[in-house]
């Protein structure tokens, strides 16, 4: 059975706020708990839910351990996923130092540029890389995601460079569409799109 995007889309959110509710020491919660603190309907979150099994009983809820297991499995995020960051600016740097991305499963094993500069510097441990050394890198560890933190005028040249080294997710926070394979999943991380589609509606 097909999943529809969307769905997928929303079980990270999910998972996310069950973590939430597991640091703060909860072990049951609820569609109806979780409707509230992530705005939306229980019966949306029953829904998407029901495309993977049964979860909870009704009336005593979900047990949040169980379910953010599943849903950790569900994702693929029960184990750890090297990724490679392009991009040791500014931007690359702040995601360098992320800690959320190791605490949700993606560790960034080595970070890559082209300016003479920030090649050999040290950022989070890590020694920032020739893109030189892209493809032969990627292969030797078999990495197969990349976060893209580079000028957009380079992204495509660089995504086309990371397809055939064996990437197949790409994370673009470039300010430009790319081009890929059908094999090739892209997502957008653009907070000036984020920001005119809420200045349309409310300023």
């Amino acid at each position: 059975m097909s999943i529809p995007t969307i769905v997928i889309n929303r079980l990270p959110v999910y998972l996310r706020e069950l973590l939430r509710l597991e640091a703060e020491g909860q072990s049951v919660t609820s569609s109806q708990e979780l409707a509230r603190r992530l705005g939306m309907s229980s019966a949306q979150i029953r829904k998407d839910l029901s495309h993977f099994g049964e979860f909870g009983k009704q009336g005593t809820g979900y047990r949040i351990d169980f379910l953010r297991q599943h849903l950790q499995k569900i994702l693929k995020v029960e184990r750890e996923w090297d990724v490679a960051l392009i991009g040791a600016g500014d931007l690359g740097q702040a995601i360098a130092h992320n800690n959320s991305f190791a605490a949700r499963g993606f560790r960034i094993t080595c970070i890559f540029d082209s300016s003479s500069a920030r090649i050999g510097t040290t950022i989070a441990k890590l020694v920032v890389q020739s893109t030189d050394l892209l493809e032969v890198t990627l292969r030797e560890k078999n990495i197969r995601i990349g976060l893209l933190a580079i000028p957009a005028e380079h992204a495509q040249k660089v995504t086309d460079r990371l397809v055939k080294a064996g990437i197949v997710s790409i994370l673009n926070y470039a300010p430009v569409n790319l081009s890929v394979p059908e094999t090739v999943r892209v997502q957008y991380m653009d907070p000036v799109i984020q920001l005119q589609r809420m200045t349309y509606y409310h300023l």
